[in-house]
């Protein structure tokens, strides 16, 4: 028997040769003008899990029974109600100008794609600016993986052949030269984008590949209450080091698994998986009533300890947000009409609704809502809550989200919601010289949602008070920050690409039929590509607010979710409306689309 000391040693032997051939391989494929290539494939693999994966074969410190692991759901528990709308007929203008818009999209989706074959094949990113490329998640090809289910979905076989290749072949998830890897980010863009371009193919290599993204993000659940190391030094798991979840964690981040385990489990038949997430899921529903702000979580969670109400600040925007629209999407996937998803889905928007949600003050009087956040005093007796009327893209979801919501709970009056917030988002786009909103803002709230006519002192005494500043230097802030009328501050001019807005509006029109959103679709792509567009891609930008006569100035940063998620929504939403129907698919947070479970 080989003692615990060798153990250790032959683990950290086994982790050094890892970092080593993952080297030797970066340079041996390295592309010298873009990657050689692919040699042909004339049949598809048989699938079957690499025994000998490294990830597969490391012991874990805190091993889960197997007789005690929660039973895999095997088929939908329920019909669920229909999520698409019935679309009326469209006449031969309506179809042309349709198809011009959508490949209009398309042009720009082959151009950064080509841009990140020729400039950074196998890395995470590419500059598309300068044609350099980048590494932010853990160099294991990000936009490569990402771009995979959107090659299917836009017809582009042989360019999803050639990239599935090299997954295949070069993709190896075994170390890499990142001191930790977000295991968030991790899940929804590679173990998310490998079970969607499954899903859709059926290419085997590809769940192969996702089966060990899964093993390897496995054992970062290796902790003694059996929750996730958020930020983790896989290095250090390798070598068979004892680990335990972070003492400060995002909710987004603990909360927001669920999906891609569950499918992952839904697909090798090995409950471990969807247990783990499961796992999660219950501790979440246990507290959700006894929170400082009953039906929501705050954005700061205790994982070491198990305590979901650690923090003071409750929202629906980033660093939260992909936990709150796991919820009615869980239900999507496992066909649950009842159960923990939708009773948290439901209680979660009910709170959401009488603390977060706000009619900002519009000089034309809009009837429009946005989430904000809510800081809770954690020593008033009464838990005192403020309300920050402060928005931004990552809070744009939230329109989808409830759009989805309303139709599996047959809620209408999520759906007036779910309008009027995606509706907010559009609104902010048009509000801007270039037709792009900011990435974060402060906006001026009404009294009520009822009637709310404008004032303009009203607004410019909050443009003071944002900026900690006397009435009197109101409306030279106003001129200096050229803020439309009804924003008191921008916090971050940046706009880098975010898909949050045109995903609800994409949801929104597949939900209501209702082709006003295909307009309002087509004038927010023809600004973002206005704005962002370079001669290689295109490019987050630093403002999108820049002072008149000034050039905007490009960041040369194009993340993955430009190919997986902003030109995936855009180029659906001038799509049939079967393509990728949401009765038999449904979204995660990077826009994978999984199959529902029927």
């Amino acid at each position: 028997m080989i003692s615990f000391g060798r153990r250790r040693i032959l683990a950290a032997l086994l982790a050094a040769f890892v970092v080593l051939t993952v080297w030797r391989a970066r340079q041996l494929s390295a592309p010298s003008g873009g990657p050689a290539p692919a040699e042909p494939v004339t049949e598809t693999p048989k699938y079957a899990p690499e025994e000998d994966y490294f990830w597969r074969t490391i012991e874990h410190n805190f091993p889960v029974d197997p007789s005690r692991m929660r039973p895999l759901p095997t088929s939908a528990a329920a019909t669920l109600p229909p999520v698409q709308a019935r679309f009326p007929p469209e006449s031969a203008e309506q179809r042309a100008v349709r198809l011009g818009r959508r490949d209009d999209v398309k042009e720009s989706f082959v151009k950064s794609w080509n841009a990140y074959k020729k400039h950074a094949w196998l890395h995470d990113e590419v500059a598309p600016v300068s044609g350099s490329s980048k590494d932010p998640f853990g160099g294991w090809g990000a936009t490569l993986i990402d771009a995979l289910d959107t090659l299917w979905i836009m017809g582009l076989k042989d360019e999803f052949e050639y990239a599935a290749y090299d997954v295949e072949k070069k993709a190896l998830f075994l170390s890499t030269a990142s001191s930790e890897i977000n295991v968030f980010e991790t899940t929804i863009r590679f173990l998310g984008g490998l079970l969607s371009a499954y899903d859709l193919s059926g290419d085997r290599r590809l769940l192969a590949k996702a089966h060990n993204v899964g093993d390897m993000l496995y054992k970062a659940f290796d902790t003694p209450n059996h929750l996730p190391v958020a930020r983790w030094d896989l290095h250090d798991a390798a070598r068979g080091s004892k680990q335990e979840a972070q003492a400060s964690s995002l909710l987004a981040e603990i909360g927001s698994l669920a999906m891609e385990f569950t499918r992952l489990s839904l697909l090798t038949e090995d409950p471990k998986y969807y247990d783990a997430v499961q796992h999660i899921s219950e501790l979440l529903a246990a507290s959700q009533a006894e929170t400082k702000l009953p039906g929501m979580w705050p954005v700061v969670v205790d994982a070491r300890r198990g305590h979901f109400d650690a923090g003071s600040t409750y929202t629906l925007g980033g660093m939260a947000d992909s936990a709150y629209e796991y919820l009615p999407k869980m239900m999507a996937l496992l066909g649950q009409q009842d159960g923990i998803y939708r009773d948290m889905y439901t209680r979660s928007m009910e709170a959401a609704d009488e603390h977060l949600f706000y009619r900002p003050m519009t000089p034309t009087g809009e009837d429009i809502l946005f989430p904000g956040f809510v800081d809770v005093d954690a020593d008033d007796p009464s838990r005192k809550r403020t309300l920050r009327p402060a928005s931004g893209h990552l809070t744009c979801f939230t329109g989808g989200m409830l759009a989805l919501g309303a139709r599996l709970t047959s809620r209408g009056d999520h759906l007036s919601w779910a309008d009027k917030l995606t509706n907010g988002c559009v609104w902010a786009y048009g509000s801007f010289a270039t037709g792009v909103m900011p990435e974060t803002f402060y906006l001026t709230p009404c009294a009520g949602r009822d009637a709310c006519p404008w004032d303009a002192t009203k607004w410019l005494a909050d443009v003071a008070s944002a900026h900690g500043s006397g009435d009197k230097e109101a409306q030279a802030i106003v001129a200096k920050e050229r803020l439309p009328q009804g924003f008191s501050r921008i916090m971050d001019a940046r706009y880098i690409l975010r898909p949050e807005a045109i995903e609800s509006v994409f949801i929104m029109y597949r939900v209501t039929g209702d082709r006003a959103w295909q307009d309002k679709a087509w004038d927010m792509w023809k600004a973002i590509d206005n704005l962002t567009s370079t001669k290689l891609a295109n490019s987050a930008v630093r403002s999108m607010n820049p002072p008149e006569g000034e050039e905007v100035e490009m960041a040369d940063s194009m993340e993955s979710f430009w190919l997986g998620e902003t030109l995936k929504y855009f180029y659906l939403i001038f799509s049939e409306p079967e393509l990728i129907s949401l009765d038999e698919w449904v979204f995660n947070t990077e826009a994978h689309p999984f199959k529902r479970l029927r």
